[in-house]
């Protein structure tokens, strides 16, 4: 349990509201409770207000109700802050002056450093890696997790990744680091959080139905450097990163380190990790007899199967970069990532038939990370849609003569249909992501013997999944179910063909 003692005694006796009881809600809740802080919660689903009060919270609706009597708001993250418009319980705690924070925020108090206890509660000293970024944020989270575990140093990972950060178990060693995975929304909630080691990966445009602008958008995310850290990890393959590094570089370096990352080339920072003709090179940990920074090739990418295409090239110079400020040797590192084995949902190959790979990217909600698949394989079946964001199919054009077929599903239908007439790509209205394999697997085995290859059929929906899944992890578990029932057609129709033969 995480103890909540600095807070319980920071609220004087208040009462805390809860708003929203998802898993993060929940977690609070019963992080709260046992912590013996009197705790009033609402959601509008029966079930999360019945468990909320199983777990000892009293239930209100606090959307109705004078907010002048609690500490703090906790506001799950979803919740809108802006854009369309403010929730009413956001407006409710705004006129009654109280804070409103997140998770994250609270785990941060909670377990905040002071002057009289340099090395935290109890003598424990947690480290606090936090990854935030448009796309590749999860990847590499779950990258760093893993070449930490694997290397033996003690750590535990969550926040918008695995488990709320207020339901984590902190290990009993007197030093540790924890890894979080960080969102907009998140992020957006946090005021006084602070990283030991914050890392920016990428921003494209994303969430602006939430954020309402972009420039809102990137604020948001930059709040993960607004109260200082000692280290920022930055990516530098687009322009809104290069400009936040370049303000970031111009602070006192004594307060500040900036470690930039490129898998676009040689950053025009010094002391970069960067790609460079497929390998991975560290012109930034190492030390010449001089004193100097020296380049030292690190290793080829193309040890590391299960981390294919630029974007995820991205993901382990961060990841590299993490490792080594953690300690670790550069061997270390690569040898650890190169036993990784990616998430769900992100460029998962699920099966291969005939040669034709059957690719679930569900995790690509938006059209830069879509992009970021397109430019991985060539000749492909691409099952796209679902509920549209604001900036469409904008980009892909870039990689429009590797689609040799477009099947479209969900709410964006009509709309992905105007973009790929315009441009002459071929397309089937498919409606159901079941309809979309089916027909996508038909042409693509039926096209196998042609020129380009055997080709792949690529689920990348570029699209969020709330039209017609509650997440995109169903999606893409629905997607594989519909792949293996065309394995099983193809074993049963060979099956068929062998005894047909004998």
């Amino acid at each position: 349990m995480i103890d909540l003692s600095l807070v319980k005694e920071e609220l004087g006796g208040k009462p805390v509201a809860v708003f929203g009881l998802g898993l993060s809600g929940l977690a609070a809740v019963k992080c709260l409770v046992k912590n013996g802080i009197e705790c009033h919660a609402w959601d509008d689903n029966l079930d999360q207000q019945a468990a909320a009060q199983k777990a000892g919270a009293q239930i209100m609706p606090l959307h109705e109700e004078d907010l002048t009597p609690y500490g703090f708001l906790l506001l799950a993250p979803g919740i809108p802050l802006y854009s369309p418009a403010p929730h009413p319980v956001v407006v409710r705690a705004r006129d009654a002056g109280i804070e409103i924070l997140g998770d994250i925020e609270l785990f941060y108090r909670a377990n905040r450093r002071h002057a009289n206890d340099p090395k935290g509660k109890n003598g424990h000293v947690h480290n606090i890696i936090a990854i935030t970024g448009t796309n590749g944020k999860s990847t590499t989270t779950a990258l760093v997790h893993h070449i930490l575990k694997d290397n033996n140093v003690p750590c535990v990972m969550g926040g918008n990744i695995g488990l709320p950060v207020l339901a984590l178990t902190l290990p009993k060693k007197k030093e540790y680091w924890v890894v979080l995975e960080l969102s907009s929304y998140q992020l957006d909630l946090c005021h006084d959080f602070r990283a030991d080691i914050a890392v920016l990966l990428n921003l494209a445009p994303d969430h602006l139905d939430r954020h309402g602008t972009m420039e809102r958008y990137i604020e948001a995310k930059a709040r993960i450097f607004r109260n200082g850290c000692p280290v920022a990890v930055v990516g530098q393959d687009d322009p809104h990163c290069q400009e936040i590094t370049e303000y970031l570089s111009g602070l006192d370096a004594d307060v500040m380190r900036v470690v930039p990352v490129s898998a676009g080339g040689e950053p025009p920072q010094e002391n970069a990790i960067f790609k460079r003709d497929g390998h991975l090179i560290d012109a930034c940990f190492g030390l010449d007899s001089h004193g100097s920074v020296d380049e030292l090739d690190v290793g080829a990418f193309s040890s590391l199967a299960h981390l294919p295409g630029g974007h995820n090239h991205q993901n382990m110079l961060a990841a590299y970069a993490l490792g080594r400020l953690v300690g670790l040797t550069s061997q270390e590192i690569m040898d650890s990532a190169a036993s990784f084995e990616g998430l769900a949902h992100r460029m998962q190959t699920i099966a291969t038939i005939n040669g034709i790979s059957y690719v679930n990217d569900s995790k690509a909600t938006n059209i830069d990370s879509a992009c970021r698949a397109l430019s991985c394989y060539k000749k492909i079946y691409w099952i796209l849609g679902g509920r549209s964001k604001s900036e469409g199919l904008d980009g892909a054009q870039e990689f429009q003569e590797r689609i040799r077929h477009a099947f479209l599903i969900g709410e964006a239908a009509d709309e992905f249909a105007v973009w790929l007439d315009q441009r002459e790509i071929p397309y089937t209205m498919c409606g159901t992501v079941d309809r979309a394999v089916q027909d996508a697997h038909i042409m693509a085995q039926g096209e196998r013997g042609e020129p380009g290859g055997a080709g792949t059929v690529l689920l990348s929906p570029a699209c969020a999944s709330f039209d017609q899944f509650s997440s995109f992890e169903m999606r893409g578990e629905y997607f594989s179910e519909c792949v293996d029932q065309c394995v099983r057609q193809q074993a049963s129709s060979l099956s068929g063909s062998t005894e047909k033969s004998a």
